[in-house]
């Protein structure tokens, strides 16, 4: 079979975190002359349509989200409501079935590729003859950890902070107490309705075979634990690694970040949906003034609060004015990050370690400071500092996960000013070496390159 052949639906939870990756996989995949059909809803489309390649192998095709109660119709994103709406927004998304199954059926296409959520989508795809892909968004070793299938329905605190039976001897021992209170959210059901936990499993056993955004070098152990698990077949789609960002950076920003030597900034930012606290907002300012580094950092806050009285509430009198000229806090509007990461000026990344996001961060060769908030990023912070020591997590309390300037100021000064001492030396090696593992376009294009070849073997 030809790769021009081979056609392609797919459709993912309506948050850019998601979406992201379901995106760069397409880019990919029409390079390799695979068709691909691109479900998303209505509201989302030029955003998607904008991240696309420009290729006659790709089309869009818009969902209608039904109405639904409790949630607006203009809010279509994760990003776009309130994190306590996340729940309606997917009941929402789990009434496109039949809208889903609609266009399949008139498509008729060798595979869909959907997201772990979506676990309704392989019974439907199945009825149709098509080919049920599953496809992770989300780390090895998160995807591991969370869907380990033997896991009790409700587990305790204390069974989510041992690792599961079998689980890979690896630098994760177990989990502080936040951070298993965090994935409790996981188990939990809402109104009824299957939890996290249950969709994800059903989606594995559910597909014809499991793909993750990973790859053998950076996370062999947990991708062969999945597969254990699940005895199927689980392929990797390779990190992903974006492309070169097009377009130039804003001229002011340019122009404030040019002021400073090379690899000497700071740069903060925890993706569009991680909101920090007033505490943890003072802790970092405090922080970052005490390197005596410039910085930019850039904070969100949820669609109802009013982000500048919130920054004025969190940071000491007086400091804003005192640090003014070396350092930045940005709290309105998008900011074109893969250029700031790539600036020369720029030396250090600190992130929620948000799997994208610490992809950019390597490849723009920024040291990387982890400081998570959520979900799978607390397991990519493990596998970046712990594994692949291509980094430096910040300390945190164990009960409820505190961090103070203190830590830090430690971990930043691990990668930026104790250079020459240990461990900084060594995770600057390793931070090389995994740039260069990403950069080498021929590893990158055999991901995909066997990617297909697995795809057409399943034809």
């Amino acid at each position: 079979m030809a790769k021009s052949d081979l056609h392609a639906v797919m459709v993912s939870h309506s948050a850019f975190g998601h979406i992201s990756p379901f995106v760069q996989l397409s880019n990919k995949l029409s390079l390799h002359r695979v068709r691909i059909s691109f479900l998303t809803v209505a509201g989302n489309v030029s955003r998607v349509k904008s991240l696309l390649t420009s290729s006659p192998n790709i089309e869009v095709i818009p969902l209608t989200l039904p109405p639904i109660e409790g949630l607006s119709a203009d809010l279509q994103n994760t990003a776009d409501i309130k994190p306590s709406d996340h729940g309606l927004l997917s009941n929402a998304i789990d009434l496109m079935e039949p809208q889903v199954q609609n266009i399949l059926s008139h498509l008729k296409p060798h595979f869909i590729f959907y997201d772990m959520c979506l676990s309704w989508v392989p019974k439907i795809a199945s009825e149709l003859g098509i080919q049920p892909l599953c496809f992770s968004v989300f780390s090895a070793v998160a995807a591991a950890y969370w869907t380990y299938p033997a896991r009790p329905k409700n587990p305790s605190l204390e069974d989510l902070k041992k690792l599961p039976n079998g689980f890979p001897s690896t630098s994760i021992t177990s989990i502080p107490t936040f951070q298993a209170r965090d994935l409790m959210y996981v188990f939990t059901s809402f109104n009824g309705r299957p939890s996290v936990f249950d969709r994800f499993v059903d989606s594995i056993n559910s597909s014809t075979a499991f793909f993750i955004k990973s790859c053998y070098e950076m996370e062999w152990p947990y991708l062969d634990f999945t597969a254990a698990q699940f005895r199927k077949p689980v392929f990797c789609a390779g990190p992903l690694v974006p492309d070169p960002p097009s377009g130039i950076l804003e001229e002011k920003w340019d122009t404030w970040l040019s002021q400073f030597p090379s690899k000497s900034v700071i740069f903060c930012n925890f993706g569009s949906e991680t909101f920090l606290s007033e505490d943890q907002i003072r802790e970092l300012v405090l922080a970052l003034d005490l390197t005596g580094l410039p910085f930019f950092l850039v904070l969100k806050f949820p669609a109802e609060v009013n982000g500048e009285a919130h920054v004025k509430q969190a940071i000491p009198n007086g400091l804003l004015e005192r640090v003014k000229g070396k350092g930045v806090v940005h709290i309105k509007g998008w900011i074109q990050q893969q250029l700031i990461l790539g600036h020369d000026s720029v030396g250090c990344y600190v992130n929620h370690s948000g799997y994208s996001s610490v992809i950019e961060g390597i490849v723009s060769e920024c040291q990387l400071v982890f400081l998570p908030f959520k979900g799978d990023q607390f397991l990519n912070a493990k596998l970046m500092a712990g594994d692949m020591k291509a980094g430096v997590e910040v300390n945190r309390g164990d009960e409820d996960g505190y961090f103070g300037k203190e830590d830090i100021v430690e971990a930043i000064k691990t990668v930026m000013i104790d250079v020459d001492k240990e461990p900084g030396a060594s995770i600057r090696t390793n931070n090389k070496k995994w740039r260069e593992f990403l950069l080498n376009k021929e590893i990158q294009d055999k991901f995909i390159t066997d990617m297909v070849e697995q795809m057409k073997a399943m034809v």
